[in-house]
């Protein structure tokens, strides 16, 4: 038998409150998953599902009002030292963000300064985490080069732009070269697509498949499009309501989905077999954080084939194939 790999990144019942009007609301409740080195890992869900919340949990980005109420975020366990970047003093996670840990977030043209231009960006990035004394020609040498790795067909044009004159996805590969020109372990990657035509979103995974298998970086890439995810993952947590309903490798999960909210979003998608029908639309929204969440599974109020106990308890974690994990009682192992 193998030797099992260590993980990259441990989360353990990690749970995040929303501070609001002197009340607090759960958002993310006692979720647990790992990142492997190399690996590529989807969270997919409606919006509201806690994705993001999660994501920007991991560099330590939630802002003021939102706060980890347990948990811990467990960087590099298996070898010293292992860090939770949760008691980490600042300045250590400033050392740790764009060196080892980067995001490239939704909005590029609002992540991006529009007073500087785009090379400029990604030079001060480069020459804060990197490290490294650089001088100005070794700089431009560097940028240069990693352009033309990220299909930028004019790099010197694009390096003297200002962010306004870019296109949208031209926007989110400066944003992804700022993100990867340290070279960093781990890449999270929130929504990078939202807003691209289906040609730029598609070119945007396939340039995040050349970054992980080149530069062997560990992506947490953050979708509600399934069809992207199947794409460019091997292993998909599905999320609802600030839980993890189901988790495996994405063909086991989306061909054989366990649990009846995967099988509603997939049944949501168009395909070739669905056309001419009428496609799925899951009755009902998932619950603000004021109406809070249901007790039990907290899909059960739009599920159709919901039981009684559905509305008791969360249910226990159940394994219907290898490493396929669900959280549904109706979910038969196979």
């Amino acid at each position: 038998m193998g030797k099992r790999m260590e993980a990259l990144l441990e989360i353990n019942n990690l749970s995040i409150d929303i501070h609001r009007g002197g009340k607090k609301f759960s958002s993310v409740e006692d979720i647990s998953f790992n990142i492997f080195p190399g690996e590529i890992l989807g969270i997919v869900g409606e919006s509201g599902s806690g994705k993001t919340l999660t994501a920007l949990s991991i560099p330590g980005l939630l802002g003021d009002n939102k706060k980890v109420s347990t948990g811990s975020i467990m960087y590099n366990p298996g070898n010293a030292p292992a860090r939770n970047l949760l008691s980490l003093p600042e300045k250590e996670m400033e050392k740790l963000r764009g060196r080892e840990i980067s995001m490239v977030f939704q909005e590029s043209f609002s992540a991006l300064n529009p007073l500087l231009r785009a090379g400029a960006q990604i030079a001060e990035s480069l020459q804060l985490h990197s490290g490294r004394k650089i001088d100005k020609e070794q700089i431009n040498g560097e940028l240069t080069e990693l352009l033309g790795r990220l299909k930028f067909t004019e790099p010197e044009k694009v390096l003297n732009a200002w962010p306004h004159r870019l296109s949208g996805g031209m926007c989110q590969r400066v944003m992804i070269a700022l993100a990867v020109i340290c070279r960093p372990r781990l890449l999270i990657a929130d929504e990078p697509t939202t807003a691209l035509d289906q040609t730029t979103q598609y070119e945007i995974v396939n340039l995040l498949k050349e970054i992980n298998s080149e530069f062997s970086t560990s992506i947490l890439f953050i979708s509600h499009d399934i069809s992207l995810v199947r794409r460019l993952c091997s292993r998909v947590l599905v999320m609802y309501s600030g839980r993890i309903l189901e988790e495996g490798g994405v063909e086991e999960v989306f061909s054989h989905p366990a649990h009846e909210y995967t099988r509603g979003l997939l049944s949501s998608i168009p395909s070739k077999a669905a056309r001419g029908k009428d496609l799925l639309s899951i009755p009902g929204k998932i619950p603000s954080l004021e109406e809070g969440r249901p007790a039990g599974c907290p899909f059960h109020p739009r599920c159709g084939k919901a039981a009684p106990e559905c509305g008791k308890e969360f249910p226990p974690e159940r394994i219907t194939a290898d490493n396929h994990k669900t959280r549904c009682i109706l979910g038969a192992a196979r």
